[in-house]
């Protein structure tokens, strides 16, 4: 399938923090929704100073300035989805929500919690926060295993598990979860798609590779595109995770450490 762009391209907001090496973050999801046809907006949650072995330093932005982001956006260019990722703490989080309360473009929440390196990006005190406004709010949520677990209480080691986790995030009233399962074991990586009416189980061969840098980023901002697009959840979902499987197959491989991902690849003539 070859993505076309529609006319005019839809609208997506991006709320996360700033990945100054390019490979994660508002440059990622920026990247993403370009190549995918899309016209991207941000609101920036964070500056880092990161690159591919780590992140060395974090700012949070004050929760006012994001708020003003966010609605300068809104307000002026509107939107037909919105991408959440990294939030920082509490206040921002709590900000965010405040702005989105009213907003009915469907939201994709990448709770964003630890960093491809291992650095921590989610102050405690958000998680509640996530729990109790911004996950009922959202069309879709995409925690991977240690995120998910964190957020459910559940300890994820198989598929069984998985799907018990997805059903008590479910239960916090999204309309449906994604658990990633990059971070389980074996040489097949199976994804979890649960939603009120189905579930589905979505297995692909794991790409040995340690260019790995922005992939959940690159993936929801994916999945905001596509939904924007009116695709339905199952087909946006498919064509999301083929999008980021060919960025991983076509990283550069830059950098000593996890290496960011080629978004651009689909604009090479490749199908999805």
């Amino acid at each position: 399938m070859i993505i076309k762009a529609t006319h005019p391209p839809v609208r997506i907001l991006t709320i996360a923090g700033s990945d100054n090496s390019g490979g994660a973050g508002v440059q990622a999801d920026i990247k993403t929704i370009s190549a995918l046809g899309g016209y991207a907006m941000s609101a920036i949650t964070a500056l880092t100073a990161q690159n591919t072995q780590g992140v060395a330093a974090v700012q949070l932005t004050p929760p006012e300035m994001v708020r003003a982001q966010m609605r300068a956006a809104l307000e002026d260019i509107g939107v037909d989805a919105i991408k959440i990722g990294m939030l920082g703490d509490a206040f921002i989080a709590a900000s965010v929500a405040d702005v989105l309360h009213d907003v009915t473009a469907p939201i994709i929440l990448d709770p964003v919690m630890v960093a491809t390196s291992g650095d921590a990006l989610l102050k405690d005190d958000a998680v509640q926060v996530l729990r109790s406004r911004l996950i009922p709010m959202a069309r879709l949520i995409t925690p991977n295993i240690p995120e998910a677990e964190a957020l459910s209480g559940q300890k994820i080691t198989n598929l069984r598990d998985q799907r018990a986790a997805a059903e008590a995030l479910l239960s916090m009233g999204p309309k449906a979860v994604l658990i990633k399962g990059g971070h389980g074991d074996g040489d097949t990586l199976i994804d979890f798609l649960l939603w009120e009416k189905g579930e589905a189980v979505l297995e692909s061969k794991r790409i040995e590779t340690t260019s790995t840098h922005g992939t959940g980023c690159t993936l929801a901002s994916a999945l905001a595109v596509f939904l924007a697009q009116n695709l339905s959840l199952s087909d946006a979902v498919h064509l999301a995770r083929r999008y980021v499987r060919g960025a991983i197959k076509n990283a550069p491989g830059f950098g000593a450490g996890h290496g960011p991902l080629d978004h651009g690849w689909i604009n090479t003539g490749e199908r999805l």
